[in-house]
């Protein structure tokens, strides 16, 4: 796995890989972190990988976050641990 860049964000570690014939555009937020790969026959650049991380798709992977946060939280709960 090939790591091509660390895009800065105030709320969100951003890293994107190359790998396998895909782009890896990892988010890490705390203890969380999201995944999402794309084909590199998809799209035609890094930049197009870039260019997927727009403010809407950035604002929902953050809220999803606070809601990875709340179901471990409920599991932990439901088990009292």
């Amino acid at each position: 796995m090939r790591q091509l860049a660390v895009v800065p964000h105030p709320e969100v570690k951003i890293t994107l890989f190359a790998w396998n014939g895909k782009y890896l555009i990892k988010l890490e937020k705390g203890m969380f972190e999201q995944t999402y790969k794309v084909s590199e026959m998809d799209i035609t650049s890094e930049d197009d990988v870039h260019a997927l991380l727009d403010q809407e798709f950035l604002q929902a992977a953050i809220a999803r976050f606070a809601g990875m946060r709340t179901d471990l939280q409920s599991a932990f709960d439901r088990h009292d641990l």
